[in-house]
């Protein structure tokens, strides 16, 4: 398989589709002549022109509405948000139309939209531009939310939301967009609402999503080498979530540590906490544990803003507290998985 960045995962998607359906149409700020404030959308106003990859103002709610509504009237627009802080400008769209209009209007319209925006912290972008609103929009029913971690998924899930019929929310994130992965060619797609398990273990499970699960296989690489097997669940999927394929992971692991970017206080960590203690109670070796961004606004002093990220060793400290906690650990060594 070609091995392709983030980014050119993702524009490989964008083109295929328009290739493949002439409905599909990219508008949002800065996406044609200058190709997208991330390069997403190299190359493709040269090939489809203005009619399909449309410049809109800095403008938010208006360029959202116009997706609405041509989702409405049979287009599948893929909306670009330049930043997922700026989603907030026009979130009574995304919320209050986008997510509702087929329900309320019992079932006989829909929304085949697309949202694509970057989300995360780092690089000293500061208050504004740092934030991670997963938790926030996979509270809404009506809106699936998905927040793939790796170029072949980044390829996969975006083809399989843009035709999907409902309108999904396409959070991708600026750390990784350099990232390199294989990539299968072709008509490549990835359901939503299925968890991937890309590292097999026995020891704990750790559950994450998006730039966190690239985290947390760093995370379960260093434990390999201490002999304590790590078996990670990338989400992929928040909204629908699959927690079928998390509750086989804990069930043979008994020990899980949830990870997420964004503050954990009522976030996808907590969510995921919560249904795996009802459906593990009795099979857990210890409690669930999560690891989330500190609860502040994010800094820009680059010391503050490390202090207020998740990072590996943060990460390592909490797996080890699970394993510890529950008698895996002792003075150091490994003792027997029960």
């Amino acid at each position: 398989m070609p091995e392709l960045t983030y980014r050119e995962a993702l524009r490989q998607a964008l083109r295929e589709e328009m290739l493949r359906d002439p409905s599909v149409y990219v508008i949002g700020e800065e996406v044609g002549r200058f190709e997208g404030p991330y390069k997403v959308t190299q190359g493709l106003f040269k090939e489809f022109g203005p009619r399909r990859v449309k410049e809109a103002p800095i403008a938010e709610e208006g360029f959202m509405g116009i997706g609405v509504g041509s989702a409405m009237l049979g287009l599948r627009p893929v909306v670009e948000i330049m930043t997922l802080n700026f989603i907030l400008v026009a979130i009574d769209m995304v919320i209050n139309h986008a997510a509702k209009v087929r329900y309320m209007f019992g079932g006989q319209l829909k929304v085949p939209m697309v949202i694509r925006t970057p989300g995360g912290s780092g690089k000293q972008l500061t208050a504004q531009h740092s934030q991670s609103f997963e938790g926030w929009f996979a509270n809404t029913p009506g809106l699936k939310v998905v927040a793939p971690s790796n170029p072949a998924d980044a390829k996969g899930l975006l083809k399989s939301a843009i035709r999907d019929d409902d309108p999904v929310l396409f959070l991708e994130n600026l750390t990784i967009y350099n990232q390199r992965g294989e990539v299968p060619d072709g008509d490549y797609v990835v359901p939503i609402g299925l968890a991937a398990v890309p590292r097999v273990g026995t020891d704990l499970t750790i559950v994450s999503h998006s730039y966190a699960t690239v985290r947390a296989l760093q995370v379960a690489e260093r434990f390999a080498e201490e002999g304590i097997s790590v078996e990670v669940v990338d989400l992929r999927s928040l909204r629908p979530l699959d927690m079928e394929t998390v509750v086989k992971s804990v069930r043979k692991t008994h020990r899980v540590l949830c990870v997420e970017e964004g503050w954990p206080t009522y976030g996808v960590s907590a969510e995921i906490a919560a249904r795996v203690s009802k459906a593990c109670f009795a099979e857990l070796d210890a409690p669930v544990e999560r690891v989330g961004g500190a609860e502040v606004s994010m800094p820009y002093a680059r010391p503050l803003e490390n202090a207020a990220q998740v990072n590996n060793e943060k990460i390592y400290a909490a797996a080890r507290s699970v394993l510890a906690e529950s008698g895996m650990l002792k003075r150091g060594i490994l003792t027997a998985n029960r």
